[in-house]
């Protein structure tokens, strides 16, 4: 199989067009969809559908869609490497970070990469557990910030931080008799409590959905969700109109511009605690760059949640 060939097939199938594949590749529509035909013969198959909208890819296609992202990067890895003998950290390092998390700590992880790693590229990608666990078995991540990830002899892991979840609620929407105490803190609320409100969760399997509902299943109950929604920036939303409430860590106000409007309230009997760490593929080797990535993600997210310990 052609390198060269898979990469073409690649970026058509990304971008769903021929004309917009051959300018971000500078190569010749004809040429681009020439070197494509050849890579269908070779491998006795249809990739692409082509529509008068563009191309999608096919159920073939979209299989060797997935192996192809991973080989090419993969073989960014092997250049990696070798220009490494020349000296140097360089080479690509992918990323996966949730939501939650994702607002609060792009910044200073771009700034330490550039004072540490300032010949390597940055890829940041955003998205839930699921999505990035696929990425780290098909090679799209090089490592990624999961939370409460099971542990696997496929997977190294590195824990970098415990919290727990509080429920966020709209202000107003906070009774008279939970208000704040003289301590200026808001009344703790007990996970049965929680369970009787209206919740805003995302859907199965998100690692906060199924820790929520693990919890309030150890004692005897289950939460009244009165709306699933994959998407924390509407989560909070919804929130803020007065839908419903959430079960998320305390840092992902940050991902609002205006905090004022919720509240939070710490959950007790139990607390719902929640592990952040770092994931990467135990079967791919690491690089030097690689290396020096998870010292620099490690003490980013540290110091960041420091003060939400």
């Amino acid at each position: 199989m052609d390198l060269k060939q898979l990469e073409y097939f690649v970026r058509v199938a990304e971008l769903g067009s021929f004309t917009r594949a051959s300018i971000a590749l500078d190569i010749a529509q004809p040429a681009l969809s020439r070197q494509v035909r050849l890579l269908e013969v070779e491998l006795r198959q249809n990739l692409l559908t082509r529509t008068g909208r563009g191309a999608i890819p096919t159920e073939a296609g979209k299989l060797l869609l997935k192996h192809g992202r991973g080989i090419l990067h993969q073989v960014e890895v092997a250049r990696e490497e070798l220009a490494a003998v020349r000296g140097g950290l360089a080479g690509r390092v992918s990323i996966g970070l949730p939501p939650s998390l994702s607002k609060l700590i792009t910044v200073p992880l771009t700034q330490a990469f550039r004072q540490h790693l300032p010949l390597a590229q940055l890829t940041l990608t955003e998205g839930f557990s699921v999505l990035m666990q696929e990425g780290l078995r098909v090679g799209n991540l090089d490592m990624a910030v999961l939370y409460n990830s099971e542990r696997s002899p496929e997977l190294e892991t590195i824990t970098l931080h415990s919290e727990e979840l509080v429920l966020i609620s709209r202000r107003d929407s906070v009774k008279p008799s939970t208000k704040k105490t003289g301590t200026g803190k808001r009344q703790p609320i007990s996970l049965v409590e929680v369970a009787a409100l209206p919740l805003i969760l995302p859907s199965r399997p998100n690692a906060f959905r199924i820790l929520v509902e693990g919890e309030m299943i150890t004692i005897g109950c289950k939460p009244q969700i009165t709306l699933e929604v994959d998407g924390l920036n509407a989560i909070l939303s919804l929130v803020r109109e007065g839908m419903g409430h959430a079960v998320l860590p305390s840092y992902t106000l940050s991902n609002v511009e205006d905090p004022a409007p919720f509240t939070l309230r710490s959950i007790r009997s139990p607390r719902i605690m929640s592990e952040l760490m770092l994931v990467r593929s135990a079967r791919r080797a690491s690089t030097d760059t690689q290396k020096m990535a998870v010292e620099v993600v490690t003490s980013v997210v540290v110091d960041t949640l420091k003060p939400y310990a």
